[in-house]
């Protein structure tokens, strides 16, 4: 089992920027794969961002080169840097991890892009 603790979300204007932070309840090192996926009203989950058990990271096309994946492993917590905000980027972020028991959610963040 694993405890997320994400934060970051909020309302932003579009061209601004936002961190998403996911701190976990174990140490970083025991996940295979860890990231950031988004669902937006009506759609189904997708991901954003990912450090792969292969030591790539992998970003959506729809976010490369303005969002950014980050970790502090000291503290076993996870980033998601997102620049030049768009109306698009409207979703409930979650926070994802997998080990050898299985995949688990964090509870999700609002983030709210609008004018």
């Amino acid at each position: 089992q694993v405890e997320f603790a994400e934060s970051g979300g909020g309302l932003v204007q579009p061209g601004e920027s936002l961190r998403l932070s996911c701190a976990f309840s174990r140490n970083i090192f025991k996940f295979y794969n860890m990231g950031w996926y988004r669902q937006a009203p009506g759609q189904q989950r997708a991901l954003v961002a990912m450090f792969t058990n292969s030591g790539t990271i992998d970003y959506s096309d729809s976010v490369k080169g303005r969002f950014t994946i980050s970790r502090d492993d000291a503290k076993n917590t996870i980033y998601l840097q997102m620049n030049a905000l768009k109306p698009e980027d409207t979703a409930v972020y979650y926070c994802n991890v997998s080990m050898w028991s299985g995949t688990y959610w964090g509870q999700g963040t609002q983030v709210t892009v609008s004018s």
